[in-house]
């Protein structure tokens, strides 16, 4: 068959995208941008490049004996290789499965030996490391490759380690490329995705073409003024599956993709490469509205009431991304404003951010609107793995915060008689992997996926999502309380970096907080530049500080949903102490169990409540 003229996959999978960008018009346009080594400047590669790579790889994993249907997993960080190793496994019809590089070696195990997988991907010698402890334990693994071109570590078994940039010198016969991405079909399963969940093993998510291309339609509809022109920055790993989906996306509209080199680097690469579009969770918009925050209150006096006065007339200028009148005062003295403060902080973002998009958790309302304020609007979504990911946007330009915005055109959303979020629609998960009982209990029988989310719609048709089911407390005082609310109100406090109620069965609402010690040096609260975290939670000031926090912002709430009662923790909940999972959602159950005795000793009753 001559490959100049390829048999086109039909336009519902992703293979039909992949020949349209590599071989039509456009396709000498750069796709990714990276970094080989850190301080080197970024290269480019074309989608034509691109192309290329996948077909070399496509006849590299042939050779060794991949085969439609086969199950190809990788431990790696985001990278070229990645995702030419994604679509060359999907031309052969083999079905990707990501895992997130912070497992552990057992945690790996788990999935291999789950999904059955032939082929083990790991980028660097840390992966290699877990894969060699673990491989003589997943007998279905015939193959084990390293995207790195070097290691330091000796190979351990009878396996041979296959380096990326040698695999399509291997010996074989050569297979059609385009034979082979020709039998694909829409229904065809392309990831199996292993939720990271915060209780048990976790459950693998079957995703289709057709599930994908429903989700990318659906989004782009939503958010379509998104355009070739248009370069985005990726640092969320690609194991995630909104950056996993998002990148489907942003290769299927043209547009170019820089990868950040880690997550500490994001704020140099923003000047770098100066992006249009930036994908995050709230966790980093949180996190830099602080950092904003903090450089604010070193400045002299004057000129935090300029920094002030600016912000409050971007905010108000703000509103016109709510569809909202923005005042003809504080549209008249914008551009002094950005002058003097918002245009500066937006160079920080490098200068060109249309906007940015928040996913994974909810956004805090006052995060968006201090976006705003900086002319910097976040598009928030909602979505779940497995509804591939995405289920809501807010629109442009009447983004409402606090919400998630709407349903996407092309599915439907239900709220069930006790509040649960319902989907349904062509982006919903084939199914649990080898889990057809789970599979049951998610999806009902009238095709409804049970999201597991507790919502209501506003009078607009926004989504406001308000607590996870299996989350809702249940006092002994009979009342029900939706810990995600509270817990995000009293975020809002930038002594308070992050924070966990607890209030199952018991009489009353207490937290787990880890404060922000940077925040109280900064305000004078913690002196002692030297003091170890464990130390400064116990000083006095730090809870005098935090306890004044509260009762500022549990005036407005109900008395029993009230935080009475408090711990200050010295380490914070990390992917890495198992106390977050990785898409940096609180293990609740974990953190419950390690900190048990000083969530007990909060019920104790104390001298003074004594009859």
């Amino acid at each position: 068959m001559n490959p100049n003229n390829p048999i086109n996959p039909s336009s519902d999978t992703l293979l039909g995208a992949f020949f349209e960008r590599t071989s039509g018009t456009g396709k000498d346009r750069p796709y990714l941008r990276y970094k080989i080594a850190h301080g080197e400047p970024y290269r480019d590669m074309s989608f034509a490049e691109f192309g290329a790579r996948v077909r070399e790889v496509f006849v590299g994993l042939a050779r060794i004996g991949i085969q439609r249907g086969d199950r190809i997993a990788v431990v790696s960080e985001s990278r070229p290789e990645w995702l030419i190793s994604e679509f060359a496994a999907l031309a052969l019809g083999a079905i990707w499965v990501p895992m997130f590089p912070t497992l552990t070696a057992q945690q790996i195990e788990y999935i291999v030996n789950d999904c059955e997988a032939k082929l083990l991907i790991v980028s660097n010698d840390l992966q290699l490391g877990k894969a060699q402890k673990i491989l003589g334990n997943c007998p279905s693994v015939r193959s084990l490759m390293m995207l790195n071109s070097e290691t330091k570590l000796a190979s351990s078994g009878n396996m041979p380690l296959i380096h990326f940039n040698a695999i399509s010198s291997l010996e074989g016969t050569i297979p059609d490329f385009s034979a082979e991405a020709g039998k694909a079909t829409n229904t065809d399963t392309v990831t199996i995705i292993y939720t990271s969940g915060t209780t048990g093993n976790p459950k693998g998510v079957m995703l289709s073409h057709g599930n994908i291309m429903a989700n990318i339609e659906g989004a782009l509809a939503a958010i379509p003024e998104l355009t070739q022109d248009d370069i985005a920055l990726s640092f969320l790993p690609l194991c995630h599956a909104f950056e996993h989906i998002a990148m489907h996306f942003f290769f299927y509209r043209g547009m170019s993709v820089a990868f950040a080199e880690s997550s500490e680097t994001v704020a140099d690469n923003l000047i770098e490469i100066r992006p249009t579009v930036m994908t995050g969770v709230p966790r980093f918009y949180e996190r830099v509205h602080a950092r904003i925050m903090r450089m604010r209150d070193k400045l002299p006096p004057l000129r935090q009431r300029i920094f002030d006065w600016s912000l409050a007339v971007g905010g108000k200028n703000g509103l016109a991304f709510e569809g909202n009148a923005v005042p003809m005062l504080a549209r008249l003295l914008h551009p002094i404003a950005d002058t003097l403060a918002l245009k500066k902080i937006r160079a920080r973002t490098g200068g060109r951010i249309r906007f940015f998009v928040s996913g994974a958790a909810a956004l805090p309302a006052e995060v968006g609107r201090a976006f705003a304020a900086f002319g910097l609007p976040i598009i928030e979504g909602y979505g779940l793995t497995e509804a591939s990911p995405v289920l809501c946007v807010n629109p442009r330009p009447k983004l409402k915060w606090g919400t998630v915005g709407k349903p996407l055109h092309n599915l439907e959303i239900e709220i069930a008689e006790d509040g649960e979020i319902l989907a349904r629609g062509p982006n919903i998960m084939k199914g649990y992997y080898k889990q057809s009982e789970a599979t049951q209990e998610m999806i009902d029988q009238a095709g409804w996926l049970h999201t597991g989310d507790i919502g209501t719609f506003d009078s607009d048709g926004y989504l406001r999502i308000t607590d996870r089911k299996k989350h809702i407390f249940v006092s002994t005082g009979g009342k029900n309380i939706a810990p995600a609310p509270i817990e995000s109100l009293l975020g809002e406090s930038r002594f308070i970096d992050q924070i966990m109620l607890v209030g199952d069965k018991r009489p009353f609402c207490t937290a787990l907080i880890v404060p922000d010690l940077d925040a109280m040096k900064e305000g004078g609260i913690a002196v002692g530049t030297d003091s170890s975290p464990e130390v400064l939670v116990a000083d006095e000031s730090v809870r005098t500080a935090i306890g004044a926090e509260l009762d500022r912002l549990q005036r407005g709430i109900a008395s029993y949903e009230r935080v009475r009662r408090f711990m200050l923790l010295p380490e914070p909940f990390t992917i890495e102490n198992g106390m977050m999972t990785p898409t940096l959602k609180i293990r609740r159950k974990a953190v419950e169990e390690r900190y048990r005795e000083l969530i007990d000793s909060m019920y104790q009753v104390r001298p003074s409540e004594a009859a």
